[in-house]
């Protein structure tokens, strides 16, 4: 991997779904989480909360936003990204800013076939990067 050269599908597809897994498992420990202090408040049995899917799809929703916006900002990739050696910058090769990363995070999770784009761009860039004005590449410190 040369640094600096657009990620393609595979990289970013494998990345996505690391990033995925990342989630259910945190999602996981909240509800097992809430599901302990409903125990030790009320006592038994112990059971998993029966949340309705109008207040856990928003929430999930907004969980993952803000893992992938807060993992660009912060480290200019998410661990799934890491993994697989990519991150996210904008245009001119700087790490995004907090706007930015939120927008194409919030698209990344409400339209995440834009990937499907990438086999078929120049630039390999997929929907959500077009929209937001951003670029996946190899990191330099992979090399």
């Amino acid at each position: 991997m040369s640094a600096g050269r657009a990620a393609g599908i595979v990289s970013r597809g494998v990345a996505a779904l690391v990033d995925a897994l990342v989630l259910a498992v945190v999602g996981l420990v909240v509800e097992v989480g809430a599901a302990c202090a409903r125990f030790m408040v009320v006592g038994p049995p112990f059971r998993l909360p029966d949340v309705p899917n109008w207040v856990s799809g928003p929430v999930g929703w907004g969980l993952a936003v803000c893992y992938l916006g807060g993992s660009w900002v912060a480290m200019g990739a998410t661990p799934g990204g890491r993994l697989m050696g990519v991150c996210v910058t904008d245009r001119v090769g700087r790490r995004l800013r907090i706007v930015r990363a939120l927008a194409r995070a919030a698209l990344s999770v409400s339209f995440p076939l834009g990937l499907l784009w990438i086999p078929f761009s120049r630039r390999r860039a997929a929907v959500q990067d077009l929209v937001v004005r951003t670029t996946v590449t190899y990191d330099r410190g992979y090399e």
